[in-house]
Parts: structure tokens; sequence; C-alpha cells
């Protein structure tokens, strides 16, 4: 084990806050990466937790991910064990700058953060890639955050990394975005003064040129760290779904920095393992947390033990080349006796505040939903969006988590209030190529519909099927998940009886991010009279046994 400078981040000297408790995992959960017998199974979260990084602060590990343009943003994940994860909230209650995040923007907003334990207080760095790189920071995890401050403008400055080093020097490491900036497969060093207010170059100086390693190319998502008498660089390289995780080293922060590939996916199905999070255990072992893209599923977080070799990390067990590791399915936790846990998901609307698990496409407005007209019932005010017209994905006001498992099922009960001709709402899988089935008012009568969005791309188009001409204003709504992502819709009227709603249908990836499922309520034209869809409950459960 290398010891490593504090301030970098990897290892704190208190806790700052008591760990948060959690109810235990229902058995029903529709994914349990602890397995019981002292091991765990990756994904250690099977859910869109983008580009992770975390950190140690006493006993506990914190963690962190991208956002895009979900609010809230910027996850705020817990662990006794970096197995068993617990969602606290956000530290972004609203993407800044406000005005520019009050519609969807699909892929932009908050990109791959950076989460610090500096000088008694955490720091998340994290980059928008049309403003620029962004601070806040807290004294407690859970918060309050400060508001965010922008630290470095500029287009296409992304992936943020500081580095506090013993001499009392601040640095901030960065890559690049080719869609803003024209470049990237390089990563810039600046400094900065050691309270992040402000940068102190204005050019900074390309460290590491991934041209100049052979077989290299889009060297991004850096994190950087101290230790041994080594600045190491932690970078994922060779792109997002079929890349590998590098690791450059350098006696002078300046460089010249060595490369070496630490894991790739060698012979496993864990494709482009690669960017994420170097954490030490209480006991001293070293692990590394990293994502898997798998599409329609996001970006799933895994867990790998590290070792060293040379004064090189290797992740994963030993693989195919020497010196290079490839991905564990299963592994001894890093530590025992933590019982099962995940981010919520199933909502019974029982509390005055959303659940930590729920996001919005957009920056909410007032006035979108109420849990308190009727304790007990989540109401989403009918919105009018002209632009959504065939189109629900153009909305904000979509509600809607992260997919949390490969195969799950959702179940609601959901009533059409004061609606008038033109209004839509229901249950939806919103990504690229998205379904919903929902009530939908037209002629003065209410029908059960089930509409599909193809073919995948930036804007797909509505194809709706009538699958109840004359329906209640209340009705239970199924949607069922299955391994290669088809998605498939079921109602009934009694809550007993179950009938298919439309065929399967394939969901794709959103924008950077995974298909995500949650409910919404949208009209055609201004009322005078409130109307809003009413659920009374979210339970998302694993599927049972058998096709669906």
């Amino acid at each position: 084990m290398l010891a490593l400078v504090a301030s970098a981040g990897c290892r704190g000297i208190a806790e700052p806050a008591p760990a948060t408790a959690s109810a235990p995992l229902p058995a029903s959960a529709p994914w349990r990466a602890d397995l019981g017998d002292g091991r765990y199974r990756n994904p250690v979260l099977h859910a869109d937790y983008s580009d992770p990084d975390a950190i140690r602060v006493g006993a506990r590990f914190y963690m962190t991910a991208s956002s895009f343009n979900n609010a809230p943003g910027l996850p705020l994940l817990e662990s006794p064990d970096l197995v068993n994860w617990t969602l606290a909230g956000h530290a972004l209650p609203r993407l800044v700058p406000a005005a520019a995040f009050d519609r969807p923007q699909y892929g932009k907003g908050v990109w791959a953060p950076c989460l610090r334990w500096h000088d008694g207080r955490f720091w998340i760095f994290y980059p928008d890639p049309d403003q620029g790189v962004y601070v806040t920071t807290a004294e407690r995890f859970a918060g309050p955050w400060t508001a965010p401050r922008l630290l470095l403008a500029g287009r296409g400055i992304i992936d943020p990394t500081p580095l506090w080093d013993d001499d009392g020097n601040a640095y901030l490491l960065h890559a690049w975005a080719k869609s803003r900036a024209g470049i990237n497969n390089v990563l810039t060093l600046r400094r900065m003064d050691a309270g992040a207010t402000r940068m102190l170059d204005d050019a900074g100086q390309v460290i590491i040129d991934g041209t100049r390693y052979p077989g290299y190319h889009t060297v991004e998502g850096p994190k950087f760290y101290k230790a041994n008498g080594y600045y190491y660089v932690f970078a994922p390289a060779g792109g997002v779904e079929m890349g590998w995780q590098a690791v450059f080293r350098s006696r002078s922060i300046a460089g010249p920095y060595e490369a070496r590939r630490v894991m790739d996916q060698g012979d496993t199905p864990v494709n482009g393992p690669h960017q994420g999070a170097w954490v030490d255990a209480p006991d001293g072992k070293d692990w590394f947390l990293h994502f898997q893209d798998k599409g329609a599923y996001g970006r799933v977080v895994h867990l790998q033990p590290m070792r060293w070799q040379d004064g090189w990390p290797v992740i994963g067990a030993p693989g195919r080349t020497p010196g290079v590791g490839e991905p564990v399915a299963t592994y001894a936790k890093p530590v025992q006796g933590f019982g099962p846990a995940a981010p919520a998901t199933s909502d019974t609307f029982a509390g005055p505040q959303l659940g930590p698990q729920w996001q919005w496409a957009a920056n909410p407005a007032p006035g979108w939903y109420s849990l308190t007209d009727d304790p007990g019932h989540l109401r989403l005010f009918t919105q009018v969006v002209p632009e959504a017209d065939g189109y629900v994905r153009a909305a904000g006001a979509i509600l809607t988590q992260k997919t949390p498992a490969s195969r799950f099922a959702v179940d609601t009960r959901v009533r059409l209030h004061g609606a008038v001709d033109g209004d839509r709402a229901g249950l939806i899988v919103n990504a690229m190529q998205y379904a919903w089935v929902g009530l939908r008012r037209s002629g003065g009568r209410t029908a059960l519909v089930h509409t599909v969005c193809g073919p995948f791309g930036p804007r797909c188009r509505e194809e709706s099927t009538v699958v109840l001409a004359d329906a209640p204003d209340t009705v239970y709504l199924r949607m069922a998940m299955n391994e290669n992502a088809f998605v498939g819709f079921s109602y009934s009227l009694d809550g007993r009886t179950f009938k298919p709603a439309g065929d399967a249908f394939p969901v794709t990836r959103g924008t950077w991010v995974g298909a995500q499922v949650g409910l919404f309520s949208l009209g055609a034209r201004a009322r005078t009279q409130a109307s809003y869809l009413e659920a009374d409950y979210f339970n998302v459960s694993a599927p049972s046994v058998g096709p669906y």
C-alpha cells in the first residue's frame, strides 16, 4: 500500500458526519450486490451512476456521479463497505445557469465530477461542457452544499480533478470535449489558489498527450493523486464502450509521464471497464470503482480489488497480459459486517418531499407536483408544453428515476382528474427511443393508450395504439423490463387481473444516460381548473420468473 497525500482525497482523518441509517433491503429488491456470505457481485450499483468518483473519510465511503440534465443533480451516495450504497440526496438542487435548464437539455449539464475531502470539508468539482468548471463544498456530506461557483470558464473544459500538493500549491487537471473545444485526448494542468476560488494561470500546460502513447486515443476522465513520491493520473482511454483503464505516473507534476494499461476487458463480458476512483479501505487495502456502459441500463458501477506491482496498480483479477487486470464477477467484501442496502426505488409518497431517487428532466417549476394536497398520494399537475405534442420527451416535467437492474418491474395505480381534450398522462420509460402507457383524453372520452417513439435518434416519432377505447379515470399500470431492455406494459381495472397493453418494445439509452422510468402529465391547451395525474404508489421490484 502506498502512503497517500491526505488532501488528494483518498484518505481522511476524521468522520465528519454520522453514518446514515437505512432500512434492510427487501427480498423483492431488483438488484442485490451483497451475496450475504461475505462476498459481493458486480456491478455493486446496477444503475446509471455514470463517471463515479469516491473517497473514504474515516470509516465511511462517499460517492458522486454525473447527472447531465437531470435535476436535482450530483447524487450523494454513502456506504460502510463500498458494496452497499444508499442515496442521501443531491448536492445540486437546480442546474445553473438556471434559465438554460428550464427545459430539457439532454446530454448537457453536469458531466464527470470529482469528489474530494480537504481542509475539513467535502468538495465537488464538476464540469458543464458549455460553461466550464464549477465548485461546490459542504461541511457535511448530506449538505447543505454551497451554491456552485464558476472556477474556470470555457467551452469544452471537462473532467476536472484537483490536487492539493504537500508543498502548499494547488492544481486543477482537466480533459477536453472535442464537440465543444475541437480537441481531445490531452490533459491540461493549471494552477489554482488553495481555496479553489480562482485560477492562477491563463492557459495551463498539457502534461499528458494521448498521441504520444502508442495505441492510445480518447484519454479523458482523469483522477489525480500523489503517493510515495509519484504523481499518479488514473485516466480511461480507448472510448466509453471499448476502452481500458490507464495510469500515468511521474516524479514531477509537470511530467514527463510514463503510461501503463492496468485493466481491460480481458476474457470477461465487462466491456470498456474504466473511469472511476481509487479508494483505500480502513485496513489499508486498495480498491477501484469504475463504470461499464450497458446501453439502455446506463453506466453501471463495478468494484475491483487493486494491488501494487513495481509501483504500478493492477486492478481486478490477473489478466492474460502480465500487469494488466480484468474485472472480477464476485469477490470478498472490503469491509465485513454490514447488511445489504441499495438506493431507494419504490415510493409510497407518504412523506412531505419526493424521495431522493426522483429527478426531473429540467429544473422544476413551482406547481409541478404536490404531496400535501392529498397526503399519501403524488399529484402531477398537467403541464401544457406545446413542443411535447407528439414528443413527450420535450417536456421538463417528467418525473423519473434510474433503471435499478437488468430485469425489474414497476407497478402503480393512477387516476386522471379534470382532464380536457389533449391531456395524456401515465407511466413512461424515457430514452431516445421510448415508450409509455397511460390515459389520453380526446373527443370528450378517456382512452387507455400504448405509445412508442422510434426510431432511435435525437427526436423519434410517436405512434399510439388504443388499448381500451372507454377507460375509467383510474387504472393500474405495470411495466416490466427484461435482460435485453425490451419493455412490456400491462394494465388492470381491479388490481388483480392484468392484460397486455401493446407489444414489447426495445428501449434504448438516453443521451449519455440510461433509460429512466417514471410518470408524467401533459396537456395540449390551457384550462380554467386544476387537472392532474394522481399516483397512489410506485413499486419497483424483481419480476417473477418466466417471460413477461
